[in-house]
């Protein structure tokens, strides 16, 4: 029998839009539960990833990023984010080493600053993407900004996700700042969101690829129903999803459609294939577009869809 004491406990991943939160989670958990996209502002949910391990259990809380809201969705976003910081155990600040530490970074180091208990932990994450010697100045930048904004960092790591570098790392030192404490989930559970959730992110990674830069914001993905097809033999289920995708304009609705519907035919091929891997189920997905105007800034439509 180990003497070790079982840790298990919350830590969350911050950083500005696409400073690679999304993809770390990913990487810890070794399954795709975040949807991560090439476009900023990709994650609107808190989805947890978790990484089970016979000594402990790591919960990872996936926030959108940080930023100076334009909208009703951009202030209940952030609203989320602060909130989340005081909830969980150890906060990850991601920095990415191939770009220099900016506004926007010591923006959120300052709101972070106002968290008094949790323990920081500082992250400098792409490092596949940054020279040795980038990689050091930016180990020393996120220091000094330490110090200016009063922030004790727990650990500096730098880690790349997508080269798989110094991530297991990061997993032991997470771990060792986590409370003792039993499981909090199932052994074998990836993600606490329901699969709905997971399938609506994924319908909306699969419409932001490619798309001009005003839509991301711009989509949102709702599934209205999601049930096995009935009289089929148990070996071979077909699962049936219907689900709608958001916009904001009639302009907008053209270019998710794109020319004699291509560019909606393709998304959801994409989506399909990334749904059955995640559910290992064949699925039958229907996509239909509407418009629900201004829905970022109406209360009632941000309820509707889920915010």
């Amino acid at each position: 029998m180990s003497t070790q004491a079982h840790r298990s406990g919350f830590a969350c991943f911050v950083g500005r839009p696409n400073a690679g939160k999304s993809t770390l989670t990913n990487a810890l958990v070794g399954s795709k539960v975040v949807i991560t996209s090439s476009k900023p502002q990709t994650t609107r949910t808190v989805v947890r990833g978790i990484v089970h391990r016979p000594d402990a259990q790591l919960i990872l809380v996936d926030t959108p990023g940080l930023h100076r809201p334009r909208t009703l969705l951009g202030e209940r976003l952030n609203d989320l984010v602060t909130s989340t910081w005081s909830e969980v155990d150890v906060v990850g600040v991601c920095f990415p080493a191939n770009e220099k530490i900016g506004p926007g970074d010591r923006f959120i180091v300052n709101e972070l600053a106002k968290v008094r208990r949790t323990i920081k932990v500082a992250i400098a994450t792409k490092t596949d993407l940054a020279t040795p010697d980038q990689i050091g100045k930016h180990l020393l930048d996120i220091q000094e900004l330490g110090v200016a904004t009063g922030t004790e960092w727990a650990e500096i790591v730098p880690v790349s996700a997508v080269a798989g570098d110094q991530v297991k790392l990061l997993e032991e030192l997470l771990i060792g700042m986590l409370p003792e404490g039993p499981p909090l989930y199932p052994d074998g559970e990836l993600s606490d969101s329901p699969e709905e959730a997971i399938v609506a992110e994924l319908i909306r990674e699969a419409a932001l690829e490619g798309v001009h830069d005003e839509l991301p914001h711009s989509i949102a993905v709702m599934v209205e129903e999601m049930a096995l097809k009935e009289d089929r033999p148990a070996d071979k289920p077909l699962l049936l999803i219907h689900a709608s995708l958001f916009v904001e304009r009639d302009s907008q609705k053209g270019i998710v459609i794109g020319h004699k519907g291509e560019r909606l035919r393709k998304v959801g091929t994409d989506a399909r294939h990334q749904i059955e891997a995640m559910l290992g189920t064949p699925v039958y997905l229907d996509l239909h577009v509407k418009i629900a105007k201004e829905w970022q800034r109406d209360p009632r439509q941000l309820r509707k869809l889920g915010f």
